[in-house]
């Protein structure tokens, strides 16, 4: 215990409340007016910009090193930063604030110290050549011995394993699986590595913080929307084989603009059709890059290129089969929002199959009809047809696939539970009621540099659409999984995401 505590900085548990102790150096800075030339305090402007600029530097470097849409055919270890790694570095400028306070000190204790130059050019020079010849040979030793030790490990490793190794070639290597997102918003777009790798690691909320940097990131939205094409941004790998996240530079109310319709199929065709010449096995689609209205639910892309190697996949398969899942045993009744929708058209099937009522909230009696043919004969009378919310106020389960007003929520009974598949998700307006989640699958244990987290999902969670382009893969099922979902296969798939350890949240 005693050695822990001597090992460790006596800031460590203050989080980042840790900041505070620079309080006292900017008050005084303030106090004294300590940017004026004639300000006996000056001192303290030359401690506060060298802290400035060290963060700054780390920052940027942190930021480059994440873009891998630059950097990932020249990097030297193939494996992502995980979440351990990035836990560890967290507290990294802790010995920032140990230098200034020392700093401070000895100019509180040697007045004489503040009269020294804040510049010396020759100085600045003898410095940088000591400190290049002390610590370059050590650098280069450390260097070779750590990454030597990870080669040889990773090559006894596929040695034992009878596995055969493969060039180490960093990188520049193809990715077996892609999951092609979309930016949700302004705020969410800073919720990747290359902005903020710590901020990424955790699920995303709006901070405090990320709105002095709005405005610069609404113009980095239309710089990308105006130049750049589909990218990678972050990795992971699993069995051995490599799973990258790519996304398409539009944001999600551009979906909902007619003119950028076109715009938008022409990016994820271009995705798709690089992931086929690259050798991709699937591509998964998320959100709205699968929306009916857009393109189908991915039919477009695979009508037009008949002849594509790589497998298409919405995952909403298994998005329909979390849904069902969470759904309690022995309920009876279901009320249902989005009914007519590609995920409520399966939903609503697959209940009545196990005869269980299906209030299907639509003012289209057409879809409904074509919808309640699909059941078999005896199965029909489960699916019921409602135009009102009253109909379900006696009813404790709801399966939302349509935004509610608390107005509209207001009609639930007490003890009601809300499943969801509507994005963005309700707000939780009842105290008396209970909210589900979107649809998400914890990935296997054995998924190796996870260190960001997809949205607002916990470590290592991913959208059940996520997963079902993974479980896609991993069966090595031979076909597109687009448009309307096969009612018949939802079991099969449920089965096959637990069988490769991918669980639910």
């Amino acid at each position: 215990m005693g050695a822990a505590f001597l090992s460790s900085w006596p800031w460590d548990n203050l989080g980042f409340f840790k900041y505070v102790l620079y309080g006292p150096l900017v008050g005084k800075a303030l106090a004294g007016r300590a940017w004026e030339a004639a300000s006996p305090d000056r001192w303290l402007c030359l401690l506060l910009a060298l802290f400035a600029l060290r963060a700054l530097t780390y920052q940027l470097w942190s930021s480059y090193s994440n873009m891998l849409f630059l950097t990932r055919r020249r990097r030297i270890v193939r494996d992502g930063v995980d979440f351990e790694q990035i836990d560890k570095e967290w507290d990294w400028d802790n010995f920032l604030i140990l230098q200034i306070t020392m700093a401070a000190t000895a100019l509180y204790v040697f007045p004489s110290l503040r009269h020294l130059p804040g510049w010396n050019t020759g100085g600045l020079a003898v410095a940088a050549v000591l400190h290049v010849a002390a610590t370059e040979p050590l650098f280069y030793a450390a260097h070779r011995a750590f990454h030597g030790a990870r080669l040889f490990a990773r090559y006894h490793a596929l040695h034992h394993s009878n596995m055969v190794p493969t060039p180490f070639t960093g990188m520049d290597e193809v990715p077996d699986f892609v999951f092609l997102a979309h930016v949700v918003d302004v705020m969410q777009s800073m919720h990747v590595p290359f902005v903020m790798r710590t901020f990424a690691s955790t699920p995303f909320a709006v901070r405090a913080f990320l709105l002095p940097l709005w405005p610069i990131a609404l113009l980095f939205m239309f710089m990308v929307w105006a130049w750049s094409k589909t990218f990678v941004i972050s990795y992971y790998h699993l069995r051995g084989k490599l799973h990258q996240i790519w996304a398409v530079p539009r944001y999600g109310f551009h979906y909902f603009l007619p003119f950028a319709k076109d715009g938008i199929n022409d990016q994820i065709e271009l995705a798709i059709l690089r992931a086929d010449r690259m050798g991709v096995k699937v591509v998964s689609l998320a959100a709205l890059n699968k929306n009916e209205a857009l393109n189908g639910g991915g039919t477009l892309f695979v009508n037009k290129h008949p002849n594509l190697r790589v497998r298409v996949v919405h995952g909403n398969t298994l998005t329909a089969a979390v849904i069902l899942n969470e759904i309690p045993k022995g309920t009876t009744e279901v009320f249902m929002t989005g009914a007519t929708s590609k995920l409520g058209r399966a939903i609503a099937l697959y209940l009545c199959r196990k005869k269980i009522r299906v209030m299907m909230m639509t003012l289209s009696t057409e879809r409904f009809q074509k919808i309640q043919k699909e059941a078999a004969a005896e199965d029909q009378q489960y699916l019921v047809q409602v135009t009102k919310f009253q109909s379900a106020e006696q009813c404790k389960t709801w399966i939302v696939g349509k935004w509610l007003s608390p107005r509209e929520q207001r009609w639930a009974p007490p003890g009601t539970h809300f499943h969801q598949f509507v994005v963005p998700p309700i707000l939780g307006f009842r105290r008396d009621c209970t909210y589900g989640k979107l649809a998400a699958m914890r990935l296997p244990k054995d998924a190796r540099g996870l260190g960001s987290c997809e949205f607002s999902l916990e470590r290592g969670v991913v959208h059940a659409c996520h997963a079902g382009g993974v479980v896609h893969f991993l069966e090595g099922y031979a076909h597109h999984e687009v448009g309307a979902i096969d009612i018949d296969r939802i079991d099969v798939v449920w089965e096959a995401a637990l069988k490769h350890g991918i669980r639910p949240v």
